[in-house]
């Protein structure tokens, strides 16, 4: 395996384009750069070695990309800019932190900001409103 990772450093862009239709059965994409090839033929044959993704793996990104989170990863800070004032909330484990208080949901923070009833994810820009 090491030998083969090793000697698709030293293959040239036709070479690999060469090998590209023989791992995948296809032509390489016209546009693809050369280090991609590199790492997507590597790759392929890592998972032909050592076996790919696993039902539960597959069957989970294939979930996510379905059904995404829009919450962001914990530490990041969200900023909304409302009638002229700046307000910033930072994402928490278990909720978020908005003017050193801790809210269980961006609804809520929406809601003490505007005083009217608003889906948090809307107000921060989260996730785009459906019409």
């Amino acid at each position: 395996m090491q030998a083969q990772l090793a000697a698709l450093t030293q293959l040239n862009r036709v070479e690999l384009m060469a090998r590209w239709q023989q791992c995948f059965g296809v032509s390489a994409p016209h546009l693809c750069r050369t280090p991609l090839m590199r790492q997507a033929i590597a790759w392929h044959l890592q998972t032909q070695a050592l076996g790919g993704l696993s039902l539960l793996e597959k069957r989970q990104i294939k979930s996510d990309l379905i059904t995404p989170s829009n919450k962001p990863s914990n530490g990041s800070r969200l900023v909304r800019v409302w009638q002229g004032k700046t307000h910033q909330v930072t994402v928490l484990e278990g909720g978020y932190l908005y003017e050193n208080q801790t809210w269980k949901s961006l609804s809520a923070i929406a809601k003490h900001i505007t005083g009217t009833p608003w889906s948090g994810p809307v107000f921060f820009g989260l996730k785009k409103t459906t019409k």
